[in-house]
């Protein structure tokens, strides 16, 4: 494939979105539109990248950057149509050698196959190509006018005619050009037109008059949707959803109820892995086969290893790692932690910034209590330890191999290897105290009642 110059618009404020958040930084799947575009782009073999943003847009000047480090940022401080953000960016396609697609940083599902079309249809001897699609209802589009397989002009649904408007087939914004075709037109492209602006799709009977070849590709409308307000977005969520759990499905994941579960853009699952209902994925999740993850559990940032069991109710976030065969029941959340294979955790347990040796035993309510308002330390235990019940492992701490916790201890210090901890206050009884603690607290009930 020749040179490819990728071209992303993403100045726009997304004023119907309602947010101080720029338009292309709301994400699907957990990734944010403007990154599903650069992405696919780079997929398709762009050579060079270049981006148009909007002014004080650096939040989304990074999160591009984060992807292609290398591309040309060029900033558009009026709007005034595509062509003219398109024109913002002519020091990068000025020396461009190949060709040129344009792409728009709102529409998240574009597929780098799309791209290499366009692509190949440049190569093979067009000089501009324009990608549509067919949507139900064409109000409001840009109107592709063909004849037979030559793309004769494009008209923006308020200039258009009575005749053009039944048009079916419309413009999806993504142009792809011969870097000297793009070179020559650019410049001629006028604002006479109902809004006063600079339409990149004059290109389209610019080039015609020129003389040269103009072609159109078709494509699913859902690739091509673009996003500009929450409505819209949340359509395009779910329609990524779908996507994720019927691709999951056929890859040999087992889901209870699928539309009860919410996967993230980079989530990836071995085989025969169960999920049942309810249950989040966010970003950086790994999970290898023959997992069983049970209802009503959020996870993110976290590898987690062959035959483990989590759920229901556990959160596992930060950065986690948990080994092979893993148990962690209902109400166990995991931060930042590794816990090595055959850790147990089954109940109401918090292992924050700890490192868990294998077999090791947690017992229900312990807590590795790490962090003193200031700093954040760690707690390492060892293998085939056993913690007891409502203890509390007091950071930085090491408790080592084949060491018992007793139960209810607050640990302190660190405990040796076969070692018995108990940190707790010993028992007193005192005969007959009972109804003097009862009657304290009535005199103290009968005081707060009379005021």
């Amino acid at each position: 494939m020749t040179d490819l110059l990728s071209i992303v618009l993403a100045a726009g404020e997304g004023t119907r979105m309602r947010s101080s958040l720029p338009k292309v930084l709301h994400p699907v799947g957990g990734l944010p539109m403007v990154s599903h575009v650069v992405r696919a782009a780079l997929a398709a073999g762009s050579s060079r990248m270049a981006f148009v943003v909007g002014p004080n847009h650096d939040a989304v000047r990074q999160q591009m950057l984060a992807l292609a480090a290398d591309a040309h940022v060029v900033e558009q401080t009026e709007r005034l149509g595509t062509g003219h953000a398109v024109r913002q960016a002519e020091a990068a396609f000025a020396t461009a050698a190949g060709n040129v697609v344009v792409l728009y940083g709102d529409t998240p599902f574009v597929s780098a196959d799309t791209i290499q079309t366009v692509a190949a249809r440049l190569d093979a001897g067009a000089e501009v190509v324009v990608v549509g699609f067919e949507p139900d209802d064409p109000t409001g589009y840009g109107r592709l006018l063909t004849e037979g397989d030559r793309l004769v002009a494009i008209r923006e649904h308020r200039d258009a005619s009575a005749a053009e408007r039944l048009v079916g087939l419309c413009n999806s914004g993504i142009m792809g050009f011969r870097a000297d075709t793009l070179r020559e037109v650019i410049g001629r492209i006028g604002n006479s037109n109902a809004k006063g602006e600079y339409y990149l799709t004059d290109a389209v009977e610019l080039a015609n008059a020129d003389g040269r070849k103009v072609e159109f590709t078709v494509v699913p409308e859902r690739e091509v949707m673009g996003l500009d307000d929450r409505s819209k977005l949340a359509r395009a969520e779910g329609l990524f959803q779908e996507s994720q759990r019927e691709a999951f499905m056929k890859a040999g994941v087992t889901l209870k109820d699928p539309a009860s579960v919410y996967f993230s853009w980079d989530t990836e699952i071995g085989q025969d892995v169960t999920i049942f209902p309810n249950v989040v994925f966010g970003p950086g999740v790994k999970i290898a086969n023959g997992v069983e993850i049970r209802a009503f559990c959020d996870i993110e940032d976290v590898v987690i290893g062959e035959g483990t069991s989590i759920g229901p109710f556990a959160r596992i976030r930060g950065g986690a790692t948990l080994g092979a065969n893993v148990h962690l029941g209902n109400f166990v959340e995991v931060k930042k932690s590794i816990l090595h294979d055959g850790v147990k955790a089954g109940h109401l347990a918090y292992l924050g910034d700890a490192e868990i040796g294998a077999a090791t035993n947690i017992g229900a309510g312990t807590i590795t209590a790490n962090y003193d308002g200031v700093n954040k330390s760690k707690t390492i235990i060892g293998e085939r330890a056993f913690i007891g019940t409502n203890s509390s492992l007091v950071a930085p701490v090491r408790i080592g191999d084949g060491a018992y916790v007793a139960t209810g201890s607050v640990v302190t210090k660190d405990v040796e290897a076969e070692a018995l901890a108990i940190g707790r206050v010993r028992q007193e009884n005192k005969q007959g105290y009972a109804p003097k603690l009862r009657a304290r607290a009535q005199a103290i009930k009968a005081a707060k009642a009379g005021k």
